[in-house]
């Protein structure tokens, strides 16, 4: 995950896999090949290189009948993170279709 505002970049994972080339259309968008997620957070460095970070979105709905305790704990995390003090658990993909 990469850092959202100031200081150096961070990457969860350094290593990229190739998804082919691609070209903005008449409106300036891109279009990926194979898609990965719907949602994503963009960073682009001094260098013009760009990184698009998947995301998952909450509806607020789901948010809001979660116990007091674990709206406290979602919310403190949230905090952490903005403050630079999460640290990587590893990837969680192969939970992402679990049922």
């Amino acid at each position: 995950m990469a850092k959202k505002k100031g200081g150096a970049t961070m990457l969860a994972d350094g290593h990229f896999t190739f998804l082919g080339e691609t070209r903005t259309d008449s409106k300036n968008r891109v279009v990926l090949k194979g898609e990965v997620s719907k949602h994503y957070m963009a960073y682009v460095n001094d260098a013009g290189q760009i990184l698009l970070e998947p995301m998952a979105l909450i509806p607020t709905r789901s948010f809001k009948s979660l116990s007091a305790r674990t709206r406290a704990s979602v919310l403190r995390g949230l905090k952490q993170a903005k403050e630079g003090k999460g640290r990587y658990l590893g990837s969680f993909a192969k939970h992402a279709n679990a049922d």
